[in-house]
């Protein structure tokens, strides 16, 4: 009832931010006239307090009277200031009833050089030249003269060279400072937000180096040419909803920037489940504003139990929408590096949600090649079988001889890989769903024409009410009568339904994988 108090208070409060840094509380004791909204009747709740607001003359009233006793104001020109403002009210009221936009305004500015998709899925060219990769490698392999490093940074460093070094083992987290590094060798600014960000969650990252005498940082992606973009990795607090908000935000003002939110484990995105729900799945939908926001969340069982197994993929997928963002789960290194390059090289913004690994970070089979990232690769949907291109040495039947496709996502690949190459199943193709959401559906087309007589069968880590299964078996059943296969419904292959998304025991574990890994690979008769 007081405007120029509450105004008053604003501006100390801004002021005192401003110069000292320093949060501010404003306490402003605040009510609604007609209760919660229209049709709510406060009386049944709050007799009291409502009986004292109806004896309360409104602020309208009250300043009015002040300006009045003030002399600011004549007495009565109130009256015709109402009426201007209500009629220009009613003026524009009746504009909008007719009012067409000739461009949406969300595309002016910083965001310009964009399109609303306009129909077009083109990938953008992701791939590198081999001299960016070599640069950005020298500034990934070096630490600074005199710079004291852990022993086991020593160590990474010597591996990572290696690796420049042969154009071979790109781990995963090589994969993703290329991308990192050759985005900002372009000109666009990589910011990473997290609780466990610069080193990573599994010790994995370290796109910073501790000194170990002076506890001085030394970001080696900041150092690899004169003129190039800034990283930024931020250690957050404990806030998935707070964090994951901001950087929203942050995203909606900043198209050309990659800004990246990391669960410390994929699981805890639940804490931002509001975000999700509320902004990020349907944000373009409902309010026009595009976002390319990366959310990396850490997916797969690896029996440390029910909170830190599942990043709640079924819940992603179930979202899906009129193309409203891109749920994908890769499996190599190159394929992390380029979809996250493609998320700035189109001509258009999605949201990305990504599941990202825990034990193959350092698998010695999900590793890439130079050629892997450089000119003529791209990001690739779906993956084909490793004993086809790769690194399997297992011969293959030819496609006509091939008894069962067997189609996955993650992480459950590589163990479905290894023991079909250690038992010699010659006649079974793996298959890896990269990207889930847009739906391949032509990619796959493409693939399982292949095997048209083959039997089809999905598997899955996760129990079978959760992960991709219920999105992806009526999507597939359409693929399998596209190309007129043998077996028209693909059969599952994986946890049984559970109310818990895994167990907690390592034995229970170990003999459920087993499980699902030999129902996948066995076939009738064999």
């Amino acid at each position: 009832d007081d405007p120029e108090a509450v105004v008053h208070a604003a501006k100390v409060a801004v002021e005192f931010r401003q110069k000292f840094h320093k949060d501010v509380v404003i306490d402003i004791f605040c009510y609604r006239r007609f209760g919660h909204n229209e049709g709510d009747e406060p009386m049944f709740t709050n007799p009291a307090m409502y009986t004292r607001i109806k004896r309360q003359k409104t602020t309208l009233t009250l300043y009015t009277e002040r300006l009045v006793k003030d002399g600011l104001i004549p007495e009565g020109e109130i009256e015709d200031m109402k009426a201007q403002f209500q009629a220009h009210l009613n003026t524009e009221f009746e504009n909008g009833k007719t009012y067409r936009p000739n461009k949406a305004d969300w595309l002016d500015g910083r965001w310009s050089h964009l399109d609303k998709q306009a129909g077009s899925y083109d990938a953008g060219r992701t791939a590198i030249t081999p001299e960016t990769l070599a640069e950005v490698g020298r500034a990934l392999t070096h630490a600074p003269d005199g710079f004291a490093t852990h022993k086991t940074i020593d160590r990474l460093l010597e591996a990572k060279a290696q690796m420049f070094a042969t154009g071979t083992g790109f781990d995963w987290a090589t994969g993703e400072a290329l991308a990192f590094g050759s985005l900002l060798t372009e000109g666009y600014p990589v910011r990473l937000a997290g609780q466990d960000s610069t080193r990573g969650t599994f010790s994995q990252r370290h796109s910073a180096l501790i000194n170990q005498e002076t506890e001085e940082r030394y970001y080696p992606l900041n150092s690899i040419r004169e003129g190039q973009a800034r990283y930024e990795a931020i250690d957050s607090m404990l806030s998935e909803y707070a964090v994951l908000g901001f950087e929203y935000g942050y995203s909606l003002s900043e198209p050309n920037a990659l800004v990246m939110w990391e669960a410390q484990f994929g699981d805890f995105a639940n804490g931002a489940q509001i975000m999700f729900d509320q902004f990020i799945s349907s944000g373009e939908s409902k309010w026009l504003r595009m976002s390319g926001l990366v959310m990396l969340l850490p997916h797969g069982f690896e029996g440390q139990g029910p909170e830190h197994s599942s990043a709640r993929l079924e819940r992603f997928l179930q979202m899906c929408g009129q193309d409203n963002w891109i749920v994908a789960n890769c499996t190599t290194p190159a394929n992390y590096f380029h979809v996250l390059r493609r998320q700035l090289h189109r001509t258009f913004r999605k949201p990305l949600v990504l599941m990202t690994p825990k034990s193959l970070l350092r698998h010695k089979m999900a590793v890439s090649r130079a050629e892997d990232f450089t000119t003529g690769s791209s990001f690739h949907r779906v993956l084909w079988d490793d004993a086809q291109h790769g690194n399997s040495t297992l011969a293959l039947k030819p496609d006509d001889q091939i008894r069962r496709v067997v189609m996955c996502s993650g992480k459950v690949y590589y163990d479905l890989l290894e023991e079909r190459d250690a038992r010699g199943l010659d006649d079974i193709y793996l298959l890896r769903v990269e990207q889930f959401y847009p739906f391949p559906a032509m990619s796959l087309v493409q693939e399982l024409q292949r095997f048209k007589q083959a039997e089809m069968v999905w598997c899955q880590e996760e129990p079978k009410n959760q992960g991709a299964w219920t999105f992806i078996e009526p999507n597939l059943e359409w693929v399998l009568s596209r190309i007129d296969a043998t077996h028209k419904r693909p059969a599952y292959a994986g946890r049984p339904a559970s109310a818990s998304p895994a167990t907690g025991l390592a034995s229970q574990h170990k003999a459920q994988q087993q499980a699902l890994v030999t129902d996948a690979l066995t076939i009738e008769g064999n």
